[in-house]
């Protein structure tokens, strides 16, 4: 090997009958020595996807806003030149240090929009180039090898749910509050679905904790106070709506099955706890002291699935149309019965 060599503290490893290693990299080192394929190539000629420039601005500000808590797993790349393993102590030794000629090319199978959030963080706050990465280093065995390790690493790569998410999210204010919402809201507590984005059949859920967050981000939506305070506004608007879904309290009491409300009615769905969110919204802003007494109005709304008003605004050829215009037309139709003006005498609204 020449004397211009990179040198990193390693750990080496047997994969499959060949060798490779996991090295300590300094986040300075990352985008000097790691650069992007020609995008300009055809797809069948090159070795990793084309970066979408898009996602490093939020990976960015991941880094950046949490400088003691931010978490990256290992970039992956091959290595076409030399690499050396010289152990620390035997010949036997897994531990050591590895030098790769200065001379070799690198080419990332796996972690290439790290590295490019990792070299744009460094812009902002220089003191991250002395923090660490692991990198796992392949020897390169050219270009179909190369495409075959970038399909194998991402087959089985599934992303989370939604909800699962939420779940094991402690970093982001809609978590926190949605999760709030569901311990202290006594129709959600119980009746959630927390890992899935979808309710099974056998399921005694109601809600899913994806479709609780998306609606409550609806209601707060520029609402001005702290975390505390728009965690006890959604739970107190929460609690409001149930007093008013009747099919929600038969199941809370055990007076209905789960399944028999999800099958026959729209009360649960994500599309329909996203259009309440709204019309809460409206109300907070419009009536700040009073929304309660509209919030009532839901009570005379016709949740089965079989309202012909339902046709064309949730269901389109007999399935729910989970797509935006769908959602902003629904939206808008409850708002429009939230913010009716109720007959106290009644309870009922009134149809301007």
């Amino acid at each position: 090997m020449d004397n211009a060599s990179f040198v990193f503290p390693a750990v080496k490893g047997i994969q499959a009958n060949k060798e490779y290693f996991t090295a300590m990299v300094p986040l300075e080192i990352i985008p000097k020595i790691f650069q992007f394929a020609n995008e300009e190539l055809p797809p069948e000629i090159r070795a990793q996807r084309v970066l979408n420039k898009s996602r490093i601005p939020e990976m960015r500000d991941y880094i950046i806003n949490n400088p003691e808590s931010y978490v990256f797993s290992s970039l992956t790349v091959s290595v076409d030149g030399e690499m050396l393993f010289e152990p620390i102590n035997d010949v036997d030794s897994m531990i050591g240090h590895v030098s790769i000629s200065m001379s070799a090319r690198f080419l990332i199978n796996d972690g290439q929009h790290r590295r490019a959030a990792i070299a744009e963080a460094i812009k902002i706050n220089p003191e991250l180039k002395n923090e660490h990465i692991s990198v796992v280093f392949y020897h390169d065995k050219g270009l179909k090898s190369s495409q075959q390790m970038f399909s194998d690493l991402n087959r089985y790569a599934i992303r989370p749910t939604k909800s699962i998410n939420i779940l094991f999210n402690s970093r982001e204010e809609s978590s926190i509050i949605a999760k709030d919402v569901i311990k202290d809201v006594s129709v959600f507590t119980g009746l959630t679905e927390k890992e899935k984005t979808t309710v099974s059949n056998r399921s005694k859920a109601l809600f899913t904790l994806s479709a609780i967050s998306a609606a409550t981000v609806e209601l707060l939506k520029d609402i001005k106070l702290d975390i505390s305070q728009k965690t006890g506004l959604a739970v107190e608007f929460w609690n409001e709506v149930a007093l008013n879904m009747p099919e929600w309290i038969a199941v809370m009491r055990h007076e209905q099955k789960s399944s028999d409300v999800r099958s026959n009615s729209i009360c649960s769905l994500s599309i329909t706890l996203v259009a309440i969110g709204h019309g809460g919204n409206k109300l907070l802003h419009a009536y700040p002291q009073d929304w309660k007494k509209r919030v009532a109005n839901l009570s005379n709304v016709d949740w089965k699935k079989d309202n012909p008003i339902w046709n064309n605004l949730v269901f389109v050829n007999g399935k729910v149309a989970a797509n935006r215009s769908s959602q902003k037309a629904l939206s808008t139709y409850i708002e429009k019965i939230m913010m009716e003006e109720t007959d106290e005498n009644n309870g009922k609204s009134n149809q301007k």
